[in-house]
């Protein structure tokens, strides 16, 4: 593959070297002109497959409501070509290593029809407004375990480091209040699967439109999210709670979980990094979750440039509520007819453990498109170098909101050949945005009533 195709950085930055790096004013002033409001470039690509950004959807579809799943405001597109085991050298320059290698595992089954690309990504003017300030004036804190002097904006939309990148996915805009109904399964082998349900809380103190840095900084708090299993019976109940924090040196994340047989409340300190996944048959690690999150404190992140790729975009399809789940669930991998993908910038990312620290996944290879800082694919290795899973983000657009934000994360095991399939909704509601939530929700308290229902 043609490493860092499009834009190549000069010198792979990783943090130490820019700990503090903000944008002067000039810089900041590109975002909006020649680079989108969140820092990707606005021109298209030489050879016109990849357009210009003009603002991404803005409005829904004639006939959407609020809380119907989204109608694809594309379904009349028709792939360009398919990609599959016996082609996929002539379009290997635009796939990861994990991507390339589920070609490799499933050469008869999986393949990967390419559409025209189309920039859907949006955000409110809100957080364009607030990005442009951030760009200025967003720190990282000691480590780059935390920012500082950043607000509902993407911090650091021109990034100068591998931390400050990662930073814009973790902060990336989803809403400030959601709700998210729908659950995960792991299909044996022969495709065989459970549905675990989930009941979703997410509060982002972070992109609450009358929030401050200076606020923020006091409070101490990212987001709040809390996560109840309501599917299979035996599991019913089983909670979890996580306070995230803005500065982690001043303070770790909290989190405590309630256990259905115990009937009480316990703080999980080891709610974090490669812990195994709530209910995930050990196919994800809790810092998987969201494609990544939490402190990334064990790695060291450099930031390697950018290149183009085919990655799972504008998602419609699979999310629709006319499918099963036992219509995208098949053997191996998800049904391939209703993926769509497309041609994209992305920023990638390589993190490699510290060597003070250890972690299941050595090194990590993020690909991140540059329209919303959403993680669109994560390629992990294990400790003696060697690939061990690939993770997909299927995104779209959320237009109610609007944000760019997966329908479904599927983790690929390279080892085990089998996946977990995160964040099916097509048999119940879609995600609420409209929702509003208190901190009052968001307590050990409340968790321990949350169980007892």
């Amino acid at each position: 593959m043609k490493k860092l195709a499009l834009v190549a950085v000069a010198v792979s930055l990783v943090f130490g070297s820019a700990a503090n790096a903000k944008v002067s004013e000039a810089e900041a002033a590109k975002l909006g002109t020649e680079l989108t409001p969140l820092g990707g470039e606005k021109a298209g690509n030489t050879d016109g497959s990849i357009p210009a950004w003009n603002g991404g959807i803005t409005s829904a579809p004639s006939g959407y409501k609020v809380g119907d799943h989204h109608p694809d405001p594309f379904a009349d597109d028709k792939p360009l070509f398919v990609i599959t085991a016996q082609n996929m050298a002539e379009h290997a320059e635009f796939l990861s290593e994990g991507q390339k290698k589920l070609f490799e595992i499933y050469p008869d089954t999986y393949n990967m029809p390419v559409y025209q690309t189309r920039r859907t990504a949006s955000n409110p003017q809100s957080v364009y407004d607030a990005t442009k300030t951030n760009a200025t004036k967003a720190e990282l804190v000691e480590g780059g375990n935390g920012i500082k002097n950043a607000a509902i904006g993407v911090p650091f939309p021109i990034p100068q480091n591998g931390l400050e990148a990662i930073w814009n996915h973790l902060l990336r805009y989803r809403g400030e209040n959601i709700r998210r109904f729908g659950g995960q399964a792991a299909p044996t082998a022969n495709g065989a699967y459970n549905v675990i349900g989930f009941d979703e809380l997410l509060k982002v103190n972070y992109s609450e439109p009358n929030t401050t840095p200076e606020k923020l900084f006091e409070e101490n708090i990212l987001f709040r999210f809390k996560q109840k299993v309501t599917t299979p019976a035996r599991l019913a109940g089983t909670a979890l709670l996580v306070h995230e924090t803005m500065d982690q040196i001043r303070e770790p994340r909290q989190a405590w979980t309630y256990n259905t047989g115990q009937r009480r409340v316990r703080r999980a300190p080891n709610i974090a990094y490669d812990a195994p996944g709530t209910a995930a048959d050990g196919l994800r690690t809790t810092d998987d979750f969201d494609m990544f999150n939490g402190a990334p404190n064990r790695y060291d992140w450099t930031l390697k440039g950018k290149q183009e790729m085919y990655v799972a975009y504008n998602s419609y399809k699979i999310h629709s509520d006319s499918l099963k789940y036992k219509d995208i669930l098949k053997p191996g991998h998800v049904e391939p007819s209703l993926t769509r993908y497309e041609k994209h910038r992305v920023w990638v990312v390589e993190a490699n453990v510290k060597p003070e620290f250890r972690h299941i996944y050595k090194k990590r290879v993020f690909f991140l498109d540059e329209d919303s800082w959403q993680i669109q694919v994560a390629d992990m290795y294990d400790n003696r170098g060697e690939l061990y899973r690939v993770n997909v983000a299927h995104g779209m657009n959320y237009y109610e909101v609007p944000t760019h934000w997966t329908t479904l994360e599927v983790n690929h095991d390279l080892n085990s050949r089998r996946y977990l399939a995160l964040g099916l909704d097509n048999e119940e509601k879609t995600y609420d945005f409209d929702i509003e939530l208190n901190n009052s929700q968001f307590t050990p308290q409340a968790l321990r009533r949350e169980g007892r229902r």
